[in-house]
């Protein structure tokens, strides 16, 4: 009988390997752009398709033929701004100064927030202005719209969306759109890069061969098939952070750098398919077409940055998104 095997996986950068804190993903590091624009926007995956469009790259094999591509669909509705936070530098980093909340919140977002009864929205916008020596950073607090898409899903996630630029022309920008509604072409535009950050599909508990990739132990061996040959040297008389082990596989919160945005359209109905998005439904509001896969499954909520590497040109021209209906009919 053939010994089955496959390439080790599971990367010890990422230990302990455990849940993540909370399904909708934080931003622990935001790039630094000189022009005043959003350096983020919220979406949720609707699901994946494929596209026909022509490589207009000049040293590429496939320069200027037709080819495939696999991409996944994101339904991002307006965001609305419902406050504004000012951020000044503390013994641990930075410590939020004040929050300038908008006076009339919609009733959405009382379901998510507790907001304060007096808004003093002048008052604090004011003590900002005084003390723009000690502010360092300004930020908005956005929620998303889940009511606008299919999703059964009602209640808004909050998030908070660093800016680009110096910080009173952050501040001006922000007080600017304070109660407004915030698009995805605020953010970003086509043929661009970005970086998405989501939490992967849980898979629960699972075994070291699944989680790691390690080698099936042979027919006659004299114990177990499926786990490590050796739990380690007997000195030091202990089990190594580095031995693989069986535990938690999936949902944990990932990044991944550098996806191209093929399109952002306003009509969902050109890229739904027949039936809609397997258990998503029908996309209703402006979309966003990533090239290649993105984490999480279907409704999950994708947060998308400002690209933090460096990067190569990717051209191309838009044919044809296939249509055909993913209910395996």
């Amino acid at each position: 009988m053939a010994r089955h095997n496959k390439p080790h996986a599971g990367s010890l950068a990422y230990i302990p390997k455990k849940r993540a804190k909370s399904i909708k993903p934080r931003i622990h590091h935001w790039p630094q752009k000189d022009k005043v624009k959003l350096l983020g926007f919220t979406a949720y995956k609707a699901g994946m398709t494929h596209a026909i469009a022509v490589d207009d790259r000049k040293h590429s094999p496939t320069s200027g033929m037709e080819i495939a591509l696999p991409v996944t669909i994101l339904e991002a509705p307006p965001m609305k701004v419902v406050g504004v936070r000012a951020y000044s530098k503390g013994y641990n980093g930075l410590e939020s100064f004040t929050d300038i909340w908008c006076e009339k919140p919609e009733d959405d977002i009382k379901n998510a927030v507790s907001l304060p009864k007096k808004t003093e929205t002048q008052k604090k916008l004011e003590a900002i202005k005084k003390n723009m020596d000690a502010v360092t950073d300004i930020r908005l607090i956005a929620y998303t719209q889940p009511s606008k898409t299919n999703m059964p899903k009602k209640t808004p996630d909050v998030n908070e969306i660093a800016l680009g630029g110096t910080t009173t022309e952050k501040l001006d920008y922000a007080t600017q759109i304070l109660g407004k509604d915030i698009t995805v072409r605020d953010a970003f535009s086509e043929k661009q890069f970005v970086d998405v950050t989501s939490v992967t599909k849980g898979k629960g508990f699972q075994g070291n061969i699944r989680r790691y990739g390690v080698k099936q132990q042979p027919r006659k061996s004299t114990k177990k098939r499926r786990h490590i040959g050796t739990g380690g040297a007997w000195t030091p008389s202990k089990k190594m952070w580095t031995e693989h082990q069986p535990g938690q596989l999936g949902f944990f919160t990932r990044t991944e750098y550098n996806k191209l945005i093929v399109k952002i359209g306003d009509k969902g109905v050109e890229v739904t398919p027949r039936g809609g998005f397997l258990r998503y439904g029908p996309v209703q509001n402006t979309y966003i077409m990533v090239y290649g896969s993105v984490p999480g499954p279907a409704k999950r909520i994708i947060r998308l940055t400002q690209p933090r590497r460096s990067h190569k040109d990717f051209n191309l021209t838009l044919k044809q998104v296939n249509l055909s209906s993913k209910q395996g009919a």
